[in-house]
C-alpha cells in the first residue's frame, strides 16, 4: 500500500486484514470528486473540518463525530475551512458483515454523521488503530465493532428479509474468482439457482451493492493493485479486463475519487 501526495495532503494506511482496510487522511488545499465503493466506510474526525456530500445533501463532521457510509453509495469530500481536517477511516467489505448477520438484510444507516458518547468511543477505538495488527480473531472482533457501531448508529435491527445466501455467495465467489471474466446473467442464474431478479435484488441486500458493480469493484482493486506494483497504466488496464485506459479511468475515479494516475506517479512505500 501507498500514499498519494498529489490530490491528498496525505494518506495513511494502517494495518488492515482481508476485507479491512484502515487509512488516516489529511486534506487541505484539494478534494475527493464524487464517487461511491462497495464498502462500508466509518470513520471518525480527528480535527478541522470535513464536509461531504452523501444521499444529496451537504454534511458537515466536526472532531469526535462519525462518519458512516453504506456500499454504493455517492459521496465527495472536501475541507470546510482553510485549515483542512485529519480523520482516520475503516472499510469493511460487506461480506464480513453478512457472516456476521447470519443471511439478513445490512444495515442501513440513513444519517452518516452520528455523535457516540465518550464511552463508546473508546469501545470504538479499534477500529481506527493504524497499527492494530489483526490476526484471525481481531479480524471476528473488529467485524463485531463495527457491526455494532452500525446496529447503534442505525437505530434498529436490520430488516428481517429471507436471502438465499448459498446461492448468492455461489454468484459472488464465481464473480471474484476472476473478474476479468464477463459471467453472463443465464450463468450466473445457474450457479445461485435463483431467476435474475430475484438475484439482483438480494445480491444488493446481502452484500450492499449490484451484481455488475461487485464484479467491476474486483476489476479496481486488481487493477490499484498491479499500479502500486509499478505496471503502467495502460498494462494494468488490460490485464484488469478493461476495455481501454480510458474505461479503466472513468470507472476508477467513479469509485475512488481520483484519477488513476495520480496513484500510480505519487504513490511510495508507505
Amino acid at each position: 500500500m501507498a500514499y498519494l501526495r498529489h490530490r491528498v495532503d496525505r494518506l495513511i494506511p494502517g494495518r488492515g486484514s482481508e476485507g479491512i482496510e484502515r487509512l488516516e487522511v489529511q486534506l487541505k488545499a484539494q478534494a475527493f470528486s464524487l464517487h461511491r465503493h462497495d464498502t462500508y466506510a466509518i470513520g471518525l474526525t480527528l480535527a478541522g473540518v470535513q464536509t461531504f456530500r452523501y444521499r444529496g445533501v451537504r454534511r458537515i463532521s466536526l472532531p469526535g463525530q462519525c462518519h458512516m457510509l453504506h456500499p454504493d453509495e455517492a459521496h465527495d469530500g472536501a475541507p470546510g475551512t482553510e485549515g483542512g481536517f485529519r480523520y482516520r477511516i475503516l472499510y469493511l467489505d460487506p461480506v464480513l458483515v453478512q457472516q456476521a448477520l447470519g443471511g439478513k438484510s445490512l444495515p442501513f444507516v440513513s444519517e452518516p454523521i452520528v455523535s457516540f458518547s465518550a464511552r463508546r468511543l473508546i469501545r470504538f477505538e479499534r477500529l481506527w488503530d493504524l497499527d492494530d495488527e489483526i490476526d484471525e480473531l481481531g479480524r471476528t472482533e473488529v467485524v463485531v465493532l463495527a457491526l455494532e457501531a452500525l446496529m447503534a448508529a442505525s437505530r434498529g435491527p436490520p430488516v428481517s428479509v429471507r436471502l438465499s445466501m448459498e446461492g448468492l455467495n455461489r454468484a459472488r465467489e464465481l464473480m471474484a474468482a476472476d473478474p476479468t471474466e464477463r459471467h453472463s446473467l443465464d450463468t450466473l442464474e445457474k450457479v445461485a439457482n435463483l431467476d435474475r431478479w430475484t438475484l439482483a435484488r438480494q445480491f444488493r441486500a446481502a452484500f450492499g451493492t449490484s451484481p455488475s458493480r461487485y464484479r467491476t469493484m474486483r476489476q479496481l482493486n486488481l487493477a490499484r493493485r498491479l499500479m502500486l506494483s509499478g505496471i503502467p497504466l495502460v498494462e494494468a488496464a488490460l490485464r484488469a479486463g478493461f476495455a481501454d485506459q480510458s474505461h479503466m479511468t472513468r470507472q476508477f475515479k467513479s469509485a475512488f475519487g481520483l484519477a488513476p494516475g495520480h496513484w500510480a506517479k505519487a504513490a511510495v512505500p508507505a
